[in-house]
């Protein structure tokens, strides 16, 4: 009997333990944390970085929302979607939810007591011509989609997924609309939708466009980069997105003892608020982080650049006409310049990399001193347009 009552009052402590299992995310303070996704602000605006798609296991993903939610508070994200498939349910079987906000909410759950901001979002899933299409900032995800008749065996996702997608993709983006939702495009590159793996508009999509109901395309979605995708956004007007997309761990996808990071949306918001965050995106003020890429209308990652690489000295050597500059890195990117000032330097041969983070001295060669000089060089690391490079360049004044 006595270790019956022993058991008996191990249970009663573990039930506090259990009862709180899905409660708020802890995250050590770490700043040397390697995972920290940092760009400074630009003139005018700050610098958020915001993922906008991802799934849990209230969809196709394999962690519970509050997993999600650590993820993105470890990697410094500033603001956060967890964007479940409405029609593709194959967890449905284990865990039956006929809320669609479910997902959200516990996200919302976790992330209480951070400064993270949780997006309220879902995926529109389909095939082709509609593909699948991503809402964020909605209010109710369950008016997003019509489950059709049910099969017999909840553990039947084909079956499910089949009689939800039998309600027109475009009802459901014009439901997304009428929430005030900003709705984009998801991955039109991948395989399974494109066989050549090329990005293209559909006759809906260019129909949805027309109407003002499809705002933006992911140009970088996970492990891939779509230059299709970027030069279909600059033709059609929409707002350059990067995502993760993850549906394991995020350490998995990215791992960050190799130098990885999850592809982030850069958002130049009036404030870090999700109105200033949802207003930006609609304003197409997005840079798209992916890899060590850079990727944006020229007008918006030109301040950008110009924020994260500064000069913060210039002085001739000693008894020389050699020119030293120390140019200083401000973000996470390693910047990869070409010299294009046609005066050479010592240590590099035409191409300058600024470590992220850090300060770099580069010793110019002038031939003769001169008190004033212009330097440019294209930052081969981001682009403006496919296969374009921006400039971006510096006056220096040498005492």
């Amino acid at each position: 009997m006595s270790g019956l009552k022993v058991v008996a009052g191990l249970i009663t402590m573990l039930v506090p333990v259990l009862c709180w299992g899905h409660g708020t995310a802890g995250v050590p303070d770490d700043p040397d944390n390697p995972r920290l996704i940092e760009f400074p602000d630009v003139p005018g605006a700050k610098t958020l970085v915001v993922d906008l798609h991802s799934h849990s296991v209230f969809s196709d993903g394999h962690v519970w929302p509050k997993i999600r939610i650590e993820e993105a508070i470890r990697d410094g994200l500033d603001a956060f979607a967890v964007t479940e498939h409405l029609e593709w349910q194959p967890h449905l079987a284990d865990i039956p939810h006929p809320d669609r906000n479910r997902a959200y909410e516990q996200a919302v759950a976790a992330a209480e007591g951070s400064d993270l901001i949780v997006i309220a979002g879902s995926e529109i899933t389909r095939e082709q011509p509609a593909g699948h299409i991503n809402a964020v900032f909605i209010t109710n995800a369950n008016e997003l989609f019509r489950p059709g008749e049910s099969p017999e065996d909840p553990a039947a996702t084909v079956d499910y997924y089949r009689a939800a997608h039998a309600w027109p993709a475009a009802e459901a983006v014009a439901a997304a609309n009428a929430q005030g939702a900003f709705v984009f495009i998801n991955h039109p590159d991948w395989p399974d939708q494109r066989p050549n793996g090329l990005a293209e508009l559909t006759e809906l999509h260019e129909q949805l466009i027309a109407e003002g109901q499809l705002h933006g395309v992911e140009i970088a979605n996970g492990a891939s980069f779509s230059a299709e995708a970027f030069a279909i956004a600059l033709e059609a007007d929409l707002t350059l997105l990067g995502v993760s997309d993850v549906h394991d761990l995020i350490d998995w996808d990215d791992p960050p003892e190799q130098g990885a990071h999850r592809p982030v949306t850069l958002v130049f918001s009036a404030d870090a608020s999700s109105a200033g965050i949802r207003q930006a995106l609609f304003d197409k003020q997005t840079v798209v982080w992916f890899k060590n890429l850079l990727v944006g209308r020229e007008a918006v990652l030109v301040p950008l650049l110009e924020a994260s690489l500064t000069i913060e000295s210039a002085r001739y050597a000693a008894d020389t006409d050699v020119l030293e500059v120390v140019f200083r890195n401000h973000s996470d990117a390693v910047f990869e310049l070409e010299n294009l000032t046609g005066i050479s330097t010592i240590e590099h041969a035409g191409q300058i990399s600024v470590p992220a983070h850090k300060d770099l001295t580069v010793s110019f060669k002038p031939g003769l001193r001169r008190s004033q000089l212009k330097l440019a060089f294209e930052v081969r690391n981001a682009l403006i347009a496919p296969g374009r490079h921006p400039v971006l360049s510096f006056a220096v004044n040498a005492p």
